[in-house]
């Protein structure tokens, strides 16, 4: 089958080497512009670009994936299946409808659950326990097209975003490759998604911002769900704080205001939540680089008493070196 890919980001790229690497012919990567990047805004490639160029795939990178000379491309490849990982933009029914075999996506959670832009931070800060990889057919909907495959992945409890990102573009490969097969032999089932959906919205500012009124729990998921991007960050005075690990120290009431630095030793700040203690054993403070809670104590004076807050002080406040 001729197969054209259409990705952008890290996820997507184990999809594309597995196409490859099972003989699949792919004529064609599209992918996003070239974007700048780093503080040097310099224009870079896309992760997916990076892999096309590697194997000399012809590479096609439209502004809008809706014009008609973005159609008249795609049909001179005669695509006989087309599939879509983490592209990054809605395909117009034209797109949709042009690949013998249909559009197929691979979509990091068990769908109908966590349909949408984030599904893996979305599984993380809920603190679920197990999500997946999907295979599906495209339609016009969100997420919303006939189910092929699936495949459940259990959620570490320490795990981070990052961790569990990097697994499920490995899984969801292998799993692509499997529906391939299955529709080359024409056995690739449809079943329509039912049953209770969620929607994993995008990420904005406010997801890095920790509640300390909420639980010892929900806020460590929140930290791990969050790392390495974007991170959780509270504020100690008027500066940043980045939280980049922790744990959870215990689960029942404790003393002390939310936010409040209760303890400092090596393993960590321990810090007070709406409900139960918190370690904070990573961290970073504005205009400075990451460290471990040991390394941050050898050269800064531990706050005790201080509280850290949702939103920066009026006055100066932080950390005395």
């Amino acid at each position: 089958m001729r197969v054209i890919f259409m990705g952008t980001p890290d996820f997507a790229v184990p999809s594309l080497q597995g196409l490859v690497e099972a003989d699949y012919p792919v004529v064609l990567v599209v992918t996003q512009p070239d974007r700048p990047k780093g503080r040097g805004k310099k224009m870079a490639y896309s992760p997916v670009k990076e892999y096309a160029l590697s194997r000399a795939i012809p590479l096609l990178q439209p502004e809008s994936a809706r014009g008609a000379e973005f159609l008249a491309q795609l049909k001179e490849y005669q695509p006989e299946v087309m599939v879509v990982v983490a592209y990054g933009q809605i395909l117009p029914p034209t797109v949709l409808d042009l690949p013998k075999y249909g559009c197929v996506n691979v979509h990091a959670s068990l769908l109908p659950q966590y349909r949408g832009a984030a599904p893996i931070h979305r599984a993380l800060l809920n603190g679920e326990e197990v999500t997946g990889v999907t295979t599906m057919y495209l339609d016009q909907g969100l997420d919303t097209g006939d189910m092929i495959l699936k495949k459940e992945i259990p959620i570490g409890a320490e795990e981070t975003v990052g961790e569990l990102h990097d697994r499920l573009a490995t899984a969801g490969a292998a799993l692509l490759v499997e529906t391939m097969d299955l529709i080359a032999q024409g056995k690739a089932p449809r079943t329509p998604q039912v049953g209770e959906t969620s929607y994993a919205a995008k990420l904005t500012s406010q997801d890095e911002l920790i509640d300390w009124q909420r639980s010892a729990r929900e806020i460590y998921n929140q930290i791990r769900g969050l790392n390495p991007w974007p991170v959780a960050r509270t504020y100690l005075g008027a500066k940043v704080v980045k939280v980049w690990c922790g744990a959870v120290d215990q689960e029942t009431r404790a003393a002390g205001s939310p936010g409040q630095i209760l303890d400092a030793t090596e393993e960590g700040l321990r810090i007070a939540t709406g409900q139960g203690t918190i370690l904070i054993t990573e961290l970073q403070m504005q205009g400075a680089k990451r460290m471990a809670i040991a390394d941050f104590l050898r050269g800064h004076e531990a706050p005790l008493g201080a509280v850290f807050t949702a939103a920066p002080a009026s006055a100066t406040g932080g950390v005395s070196s």
